[in-house]
């Protein structure tokens, strides 16, 4: 079901009918800053749910200057975001037994892997919770990326790059001890994640344990969009980017998602009990996904000022006592945003072709909006 707004931004919901669809002046209320919140994006695409009710809003084209509009199903660059999905594959696959939690690192490492000073005390969940002490990018990135600064950092480093790597890294706190973001980590999880499947690559597994499980049609790690679909060009300071790439570390920053699939995502931690899954009403969620999305919102860290981690989310406490989970990410050319609170029922997605930089307040918009949806 889909209706225009007068602003032309196109407001969707799912097909079973009006009584599910978020009542007009709350859509209104919650994207009005939201839609132009990244001046330099050529659209903008936002999803929200309040106790069971949603819309999806998307303004403007897939590029400047192009005619085809953007939809809810156009795919954006997740950047960081890719780290929740990474997270949900973790917890999947502990559900499953393939793994646990508190694992070492070491674990599911090649053999010949070598660990920094004091790496082996690194387990799977400091790397989700940022508590590694290793540093936000690996040894030799910087180098490798000088050339591609402006264009992709990433794609010149390799998986070997990454892991050998390793060797030549010095954490920066004792494993578990501080907070410290890193892509590194994450992207770390990633090969751990891989290895404990028997080196199924990370997108193929994601795909299998996740994505397709819970009919997420839309996302995935290709540079590309399936045939039939549409992808959004990114936007750096008014210039067209190219694809991302991230092939060393793609757990940490390789997906691609529209706001259906973000926004549905995002309903499936809310409630994780039904038996299908939301964006694919004949499709069966495993048990062992079930539990995962129910333990990604487990408090794993907490930090002072109503502050936390859960695997990978960051946990924010409001006045009210309840919980507000959310992460940001972007790429050279995109601003993503996604949160959620459980105990209020609501979540928020947020989704532009434009890269962070001034004039482009998406996240704190996004995140303000959630916090209007509350009421």
């Amino acid at each position: 079901m889909t209706t225009h707004t007068s602003t032309g931004a196109l407001v969707a919901g799912p097909a079973d009918g009006a009584d599910h669809l978020l009542a007009p002046a709350v859509v209104r209320r919650a994207t009005g800053m939201l839609l132009s919140a990244a001046p330099g994006a050529s659209a903008i695409a936002v999803g929200l749910h309040h106790e069971g009710r949603r819309a999806l809003v998307v303004r403007g084209h897939i590029a400047h200057h192009s005619h085809v509009p953007a939809d809810a199903d156009t795919r954006f660059e997740a950047g960081s975001l890719t780290k929740t999905f990474t997270a949900l594959l973790l917890a999947e696959q502990a559900a499953r037994g393939d793994l646990g939690h508190h694992d070492p690192l070491a674990r599911h490492l090649p053999a010949a892997t070598r660990l920094p000073s004091g790496g082996t005390a690194i387990t799977l969940t400091h790397l989700a919770t940022h508590t590694s002490g290793l540093p936000r990018l690996p040894p030799g990135l910087l180098r490798s990326a000088a050339p591609l600064l402006f264009t992709n950092p990433y794609a010149a480093f390799t998986p070997d790059d990454v892991l050998r790597a390793l060797a030549r890294t010095r954490l920066r706190a004792t494993p578990g001890t501080r907070v410290r973001y890193s892509n590194f980590g994450l992207g770390l999880l990633g090969h751990a994640l891989t290895g404990a499947a028997d080196g199924t690559p990370y997108p193929a597994l994601l795909d299998a344990r996740v994505l397709l499980p819970l009919g997420l049609r839309d996302t995935g790690c290709a540079t590309s969009a399936a045939e039939g679909g549409a992808q959004a060009t990114g936007y750096w300071y008014g210039r067209a980017r190219p694809a991302f790439r991230i092939p060393g570390l793609p757990a940490a920053g390789a997906l691609r998602t529209s706001a259906r699939d973000l926004l549905a995502l995002v309903e499936a931690i809310l409630d994780p009990a039904p038996d299908v899954a939301p964006a694919l009403a004949s499709t069966a969620v495993p048990a062992a996904l079930r539990t995962a999305l129910r333990d990604v919102t487990r408090p794993r860290v907490r930090l002072p000022n109503g502050r936390g981690l859960s695997l990978v989310w960051n946990i924010r406490r409001r006045p009210d006592g309840s919980d507000l989970y959310h992460h940001s990410g972007a790429t050279r050319g995109f601003t993503a945003f996604a949160g959620f609170n459980p105990r209020r029922a609501t979540a928020l997605v947020a989704l532009a072709n434009a890269a962070p930089g001034p004039g482009n307040a998406l996240v704190q918009e996004a995140y303000n909006a959630l916090i209007g949806l509350q009421g």
